[in-house]
């Protein structure tokens, strides 16, 4: 996510610690529900679709908060 941008990123991350945080969690969800659905990581089927709900949810966050540094930058 938002690699093609990564320097902003990473400004963006050392200025917010909400937006560090949540790159963060998303970078971690993105690779366990990977390995669930490879089938590295077993996990039922109720909390995949959890960790996916809360994934997308911090994606929308953090886009939310990219969107706003950009218009103000």
């Amino acid at each position: 996510m938002f690699e093609q941008n990564q320097k902003e990123i990473e400004t963006l991350m050392q200025r917010n610690a909400e937006f560090r945080s949540l790159y963060q969690r998303h970078r971690e969800l993105d690779s366990k529900v990977r390995d669930a659905e490879l089938g590295v990581l077993p996990m039922d089927d109720v909390t995949l679709l959890n960790m996916k709900k809360e994934k997308l949810h911090t994606k929308d966050r953090l886009t939310s908060m990219w969107q706003a540094h950009s218009a103000s930058a």
